[in-house]
């Protein structure tokens, strides 16, 4: 079983996707006759899917996209055929943003006859049941690993990438009837998918935040907020308590950063001789994150504020600490909101206020023990919903980012409804001999 944490899909006859490839791929080596390749998949029956919220349809893309990345060599299949044998994804930085891998392993399996895990999504071959196309593109683990320039004049790995994608989604003819809306690509990493992102801006994108995205690309109204998987080992067996806590405010990460993350310096000057707080720099090497874990599972509080985006993994490591977090980020969009309550665990803060002389202070020490022993309650009740893993389980981060995007398809139907009002009209089907008739009535 894999410690850290997929789809695929057939078009079907009404519709037949266009067999327009990739440039540089060969289009019979991924498709069959209804645009897709049945060889490439692995040969998994149908589970019971009776608690499944969505049925996705997967794109059998090269594994140039997705495992291959893993240094997975294929053997007459485009995925994976022994799920118990899964490649694991880098660590360090590279797995906070890792929703692609999580989301395509589960999938993967979802259909696998006795699967013991629960099943929100469950992968389809026929296109007419989907109710979502997922793209299975590890566009962070791209970014991290293939932006690099190799050749002076040449094009990244990771812009090609993105270039063969947009090439191949743009052939299909579900994306042309859709428009892409109804497509689901995951983009976590701030930077993944920059070049892609504007042609793609119709799709449901899965990210960390919008600190990097125009409003008209990225919005919470049509895509979905996922989690950063938490660098800091869960804690289990917590039997902490007020007292035993005996660090009020723990933050420690990078002092200096770009955009709003100013903010960082200012709160580093007002609070690093403030007794009981502890504010230092830090990295994610393994002594950094064993001294991070060790702090925040000492501490009441946790700060979490604006870096180069409105989020960070830091919140992900309170939470799965069960250290209270101070959210200080104006601009945060946060995971689940519409289902999940963060000021039951969370205190936010306004940048305005953070800033103020002795502000912070006297608003954690106004925190009595009653009401910080619910928060924390409701930390260690929450933090299994930011927790990825492979098998899943039920509402961890995998089972909730599908209920997402689930609640998501009521307002893609309207739409996708709305669109195809004049589109199959009588009038659109009979508009040159209506128009014919009306030049003879005016003769």
């Amino acid at each position: 079983m894999l410690e850290d944490e997929k789809l695929l899909y057939e078009i079907s006859d009404e519709f037949q996707p266009s067999l327009i490839s990739p440039p540089g791929i060969r289009t019979d080596e991924f498709t069959d006759k209804n645009g897709y390749s049945a060889d490439s998949e692995p040969n998994i029956k149908q589970g019971n899917p009776k608690d499944a919220v969505l049925k996705v349809f997967m794109y059998n893309l090269p594994p140039e996209f997705h495992f291959g990345m893993l240094d997975w060599k294929p053997e007459n299949s485009v995925w994976p055929t022994n799920l118990t044998e899964i490649p694991r994804y880098p660590g360090g930085l590279n797995l906070q943003h890792s929703p692609e891998y999580w989301l395509t392993l589960d999938l993967l399996s979802s259909n696998i006859p006795g699967r013991s895990s629960p099943s929100s999504a469950r992968r389809v071959e026929n296109s007419k049941e989907a109710d979502f196309f997922f793209v299975p593109f590890f566009s962070s683990l791209s970014y991290n690993r293939h932006s690099k320039v190799e050749t002076p004049g040449h094009k990244s790995r990771n812009e090609l990438l993105q270039e063969k994608l947009v090439h191949f989604l743009m052939g299909q003819e579900v994306w042309r009837r859709s428009g892409g809306k109804n497509h689901v690509i995951v983009m976590h990493h701030p930077n993944s998918m920059v070049i892609a992102r504007e042609q793609l801006r119709s799709a449901m994108f899965i990210v960390a935040d919008f600190g990097r995205y125009s409003p008209l690309i990225g919005n919470v109204e049509k895509d979905v907020v996922a989690p950063y998987k938490h660098v800091v080992p869960s804690f289990a067996k917590d039997f902490s308590s007020f007292e035993s806590r005996n660090i009020l405010l723990f933050f420690q990460g990078a002092l200096f950063r770009k955009h709003g993350g100013y903010i960082r310096q200012k709160l580093y000057a007002l609070l690093k001789d403030e007794k009981e707080v502890h504010f230092t720099s830090g990295n994610t090497q393994r002594n950094g994150i064993r001294a991070a874990t060790e702090g925040m599972r000492s501490s009441k509080f946790c700060l979490n504020i604006a870096g180069d985006t409105p989020s960070s993994n830091r919140l992900f490591d309170a939470i799965a600490s069960h250290c209270v977090p101070v959210i200080i980020s104006d601009e945060i969009e946060l995971p689940y909101e519409d289902v999940l309550d963060y000021t039951e665990f969370c205190i936010f803060v306004q940048s305005a206020d953070a800033v103020k002389k002795g502000f912070l202070i006297r608003l954690l020490n106004s925190v009595k023990k009653e009401e910080w022993t619910r928060m924390w309650q409701k930390l260690k009740e929450v933090s299994h919903h930011f927790e990825y893993q492979y098998p899943v389980q039920p509402d961890d981060a995998v089972h909730m980012i599908w209920k997402a995007v689930a609640r998501k398809l009521p307002s893609v139907r309207l739409s996708l409804h709305k669109g195809k009002r004049y589109s199959r009209s009588w009038l659109a089907k009979h508009r040159d001999s209506f128009f014919s008739l009306q030049k003879l009535d005016r003769g």
